[in-house]
């Protein structure tokens, strides 16, 4: 058999790569296992997608721009600094495959958003992953001495998922200032919205204006549009028009983009469902605190469990009780915050575990 016959139709390299693992939905019990807003589309959403559906025969606006030019004003930059996509990690794909080459390094603290190593795979990038701190957050010292030649892009998820941590202002500062102007650092921002601590920077407020920054942002948490599909990142206008150029065409239906528009009108009941997941989130932590200790502070929409070798079989003993939760073997448990009565149930199940 010859050597082109052996190797096979697909690369070989993905074989070792794992699946995106979505947050499981079982009949009958409450899912906690995928970071979405448990209070319905915000007012509006329906009546604009239902609308929408009526034109689905035409195809839609391949540059976004009603939304663009919304996001644009609202953010008080450039619309050609602004570029829509299929969700902020679709977006993190396309910032990859626009600046990295095959043999090029991505950067990203370990453990963070799993999508991160699927998308230096599949863009023949070479993945660095930096451990967390013991504290579950970013080691932005151990990341910065983490670069070389080769670094091209470098991922900061702040809030961190699946750990909740955060990156405050003067570490970011330290940080960004260490890294060379010709590496792209990208702050994914996907739960900005649910931040409290003020020393946390707004990524498009404070560094916007580095051409080596990038800010991603999306529909699917706070505006709870997660079944549709919609983010935005906000660019140095160089790296937004490179991002154009391999963007999937229509990739933003006009179903997404009618919901988005309509979502952006509701912030005020945006903010408050907002308030509401924090409060419950404060609440959730204080209590799961008290029965594992080293629980890290969470300005996300979820809280992290770091139980280590313990997490499947508490995600199993929680799916005993009716709730699903999403472990990460031999790390870790992510919770997501949902109303008052499905957390009561989740710390029925902890408690029940732990005690």
């Amino acid at each position: 058999m010859s050597e082109r016959s052996e190797r096979g139709l697909t690369r070989p390299d993905l074989n070792a790569l794992p699946n995106y693992v979505p947050g499981r939905s079982v009949p009958g019990a409450i899912k906690l296992a995928s970071n979405e807003v448990p209070y319905g589309p915000l007012p509006g959403v329906v009546e604009a997608v239902a609308d929408a559906v009526a034109n689905v025969h035409r195809y839609p606006d391949m540059g976004v721009v009603a939304l663009r030019d919304r996001l644009a004003e609202r953010l008080g930059v450039p619309a050609e600094r602004v570029v829509t996509g299929c969700g902020s990690v679709a977006l993190a794909e396309h910032l990859v495959r626009a600046t990295c080459l095959p043999g090029d390094e991505l950067l990203y603290a370990w453990r963070s958003f799993e999508a991160y190593p699927i998308i230096a795979a599949t863009t023949a990038a070479t993945s660095v992953r930096v451990a967390n701190t013991a504290e579950h957050g970013h080691d932005l010292a151990a990341m910065a001495a983490a670069i070389t030649d080769r670094t091209r892009l470098i991922l900061v998820c702040n809030p961190n998922n699946p750990t909740g941590t955060s990156v405050r202002k003067a570490e970011l500062d330290e940080f960004l200032a260490a890294v060379p102007d010709d590496v792209l650092v990208v702050l994914d921002e996907a739960y900005k919205e649910f931040v409290t601590d003020p020393a946390v920077p707004d990524g498009v407020e404070v560094y916007g204006d580095r051409p080596n920054v990038a800010v991603l942002r999306t529909l699917s948490k706070a505006w709870g549009l997660a079944g549709l599909r919609i983010g935005y990142l906000v660019a140095h206008p160089e790296v937004a028009g490179a991002v154009r150029k391999v963007v999937t065409p229509f990739s933003t239906s006009m179903a997404a983009q009618a919901a988005a528009l309509a979502a952006l009108d509701a912030e005020e009941e945006m903010r408050r469902r907002c308030d509401l997941v924090i409060a419950e989130r404060d609440r959730v932590q204080i209590a799961l605190a008290k029965l594992l200790p080293g629980v890290p502070p969470s300005q996300a929409n979820f809280v992290w469990l770091p139980l280590g070798e313990r997490s499947v079989p508490f995600a199993q003993a929680c799916e005993a009780e009716g709730v699903i939760v999403r472990p990460f073997a031999g790390d870790g448990v992510r919770v997501t915050i949902g109303t008052a009565e499905e957390n009561d149930a989740l710390l029925h199940a902890a408690e029940k575990y732990f005690v």
